[in-house]
């Protein structure tokens, strides 16, 4: 049986195209998860950096000599705080390549550890960023853990193969917020975040940035779909939940799960030669 346990502090808040302001608000949750004694603080997509097309239009004349000094802080915290860190933020590449949509896996030593480029972007990210290639995994606690952002909820695959590759624990940074009102988002986003954890039996911390109107706040969900607990809708906040791999959920997929995946697309143990079966057109 699987063991090993992981306190997770999922935060929101309303990103800007401040950095500042968006630094300041992460290290104050970075104190406060450190006070609640959880290993790990999980931030929303460009939490620190802003969101292009959405914060700002372009990355023109953008300030990234600001961005990487207030990364720099964050980090240098962490290591004061001796927390693990999953920082979204935007990764400058060499023009005129467009950079990345990224998550920084920060350790508590206090040093950038990995960093998690978002794989598949929407047709507006594809204008201002490039996606990535590559899965981070890293242990905490016995607990494998892998990194995803927003629009990758929608490629099943990658979940197959993060279950393939043991992962128990997904943090997922997501920037639905700043909208003028409510959406299709809040109708599918967690349930489709629900259906990848149930599907695979992962636990998940879903956080989203709330600033304006937020058509869902930031939750975690356990290996059963079920969300166990979410932030208030539209303002900032923190919740700590615990990761125990000895816990038991309901999967009534489990014992087929792997026959699935390797290509059986049943659960019959052997091919049944009974010609009422074989013959569909007859009744």
């Amino acid at each position: 049986m699987d063991t090993g346990t992981l306190k997770v502090a999922t935060c929101q808040f309303g990103v800007t195209a401040d950095i500042g302001a968006n630094a300041a608000t992460i290290c104050y949750q970075m104190q406060q998860t450190a006070d609640k004694n959880a290993s790990i603080v999980h931030f929303s997509e460009c939490a620190l950096s802003g969101y292009a097309s959405v914060d700002f239009k372009t990355f023109a004349d953008y300030n990234w000599d600001l961005l990487k000094s207030k990364t720099l802080e964050i980090i240098e915290l962490a290591g004061q705080l001796n927390l693990w860190v999953v920082l979204g933020s935007s990764h400058r590449l060499t023009e005129p390549n467009k950079p990345h949509n990224s998550l920084y896996l920060i350790s508590p030593e206090g040093k950038l550890v990995d960093r998690y480029d978002k794989r598949f972007g929407t047709a507006i990210d594809l204008d201002n960023y490039t996606p990535g290639d590559h899965f981070v995994h890293f242990d905490i606690n016995g607990v494998k853990c892998s990194l995803l952002i927003c629009f990758d909820l929608r490629f099943p695959e990658l979940y197959r193969a993060l279950y393939k590759d043991g992962v128990k624990c997904i943090f997922q940074s997501f920037y639905n917020a700043r909208q003028q009102g409510p959406s299709i988002h809040s109708e599918i986003m967690r349930q489709t975040m629900q259906t990848n954890a149930a599907n695979n039996g992962f636990r998940v911390s879903m956080s989203n940035s709330c600033g304006w109107f937020c058509p869902y706040p930031s939750c975690f969900i356990q290996p059963d779909g079920r969300i166990v607990e979410q932030l208030p809708e539209h303002n900032e906040g923190l919740m700590i939940n615990t990761v125990d791999l000895s816990e038991r959920f309901y999967d009534p997929s489990a014992d087929f799960r792997d026959n699935a995946i390797a290509g059986k697309l049943t659960n019959a143990s052997e091919q049944l030669g009974d010609q009422r079966s074989i013959h569909r057109d007859a009744l």
